[in-house]
């Protein structure tokens, strides 16, 4: 995507329940979608003109279908240029994750409960506002973790919000933090400085093809905030190449919880945390072999 945001897209509106809206968000995300508004019965999804083809369209149905049992009615409309980032950044509203942080966007008034971490982002729709359970569920977590010590690398770092926070939470080491948007490694950057967090490494890297000669390097705690397929092809890279690293896995849905148990059975983890939120869960895991965090 250029840096202006401005782009010409293609909408597709979704007539789904509010209650609902979580949920399609996190599969349509697992279809690589991954911008979004929410108004009351309306889902509204966006991508950008050149990725919509009648193959992209047919495997977004065939997915929902899969997952839900139906397809919910939708309709596609382009739309022309305009500033989106806008747009969106209008709209958006600081979200308390817990005691211990919030999360706002740049230059809002904002008034923090006593001792309550502060990251200012200016998200251009990226993924990882805090805005969706699968990020605030990692937050929660990685808030009761001693990470002062520990060599991270977080894997789809979208606005970079959890790579932010491993610093405010005392984290002292370089974290290498990769997205393979370039989209949204700009803005990770540009959101680091934002929160003077320094020694984090924004990379353009693909989570697959060059997770393998990272990893070697050797980690003690990834952040993996993806989706169960991405998880399903690289937590055997992640077991076999940096086998002795702590993992905080998102962006699964309850329903494949029990997928996951079986995975990590067989690679050799054990889940020492799962904590939920709506459709989704977090799960913290680590080698057998290992000792907690």
């Amino acid at each position: 995507m250029p840096n202006t945001g401005i782009q010409n897209y293609i909408e597709l509106a979704f007539i789904v329940n509010p209650s609902l809206h979580e949920l399609y968000i996190g599969l349509l995300a697992a279809e690589g979608i991954a911008y979004f508004q929410e108004e009351d019965e309306r889902l509204l999804a966006y991508l950008p003109e050149e990725e919509w083809t009648d193959e992209k369209e047919q495997t977004m149905i065939a997915f929902l279908q899969e997952r839900l049992g139906t397809a919910p009615a939708y309709t596609a409309t382009f739309m022309a240029d305009r500033n989106w980032n806008a747009e969106w950044e209008a709209n958006l509203q600081p979200i308390e994750i817990s005691d211990r942080f919030l999360i706002v966007q740049k230059n809002k008034d904002i008034n923090p409960k006593p001792g309550q971490i502060v990251i200012e982002i200016n998200p251009k729709m990226s993924f990882g506002t805090g805005y969706h359970a699968t990020t605030r569920l990692m937050l929660r977590q990685m808030e009761q973790l001693e990470l002062k010590d520990k060599k991270m690398m977080d894997i789809g770092t979208g606005t970079g919000v959890l790579a932010i926070a491993a610093r405010k939470l005392g984290n002292n080491l370089p974290i290498l933090a990769f997205d393979n948007s370039a989209w949204a490694a700009e803005n990770a950057i540009e959101n680091i400085e934002q929160n003077a967090a320094p020694d984090i490494k924004i990379e353009l890297l693909d989570a697959e093809e060059d997770l393998i000669v990272n990893l070697r390097e050797g980690y003690d705690l990834i952040l993996a905030n993806i989706n169960k397929n991405v998880i399903d092809r690289i937590l055997p890279a992640i077991r076999k190449y940096s086998p002795e690293a702590t993992v905080l896995l998102s962006g699964i849905l309850v329903y494949d919880e029990p997928w996951l148990k079986k995975l990590l059975k067989r690679l050799g983890y054990e889940i020492v945390q799962t904590i939920y939120e709506d459709e989704w869960l977090s799960s913290l895991v680590r080698p057998l072999s290992r000792s907690t965090l």
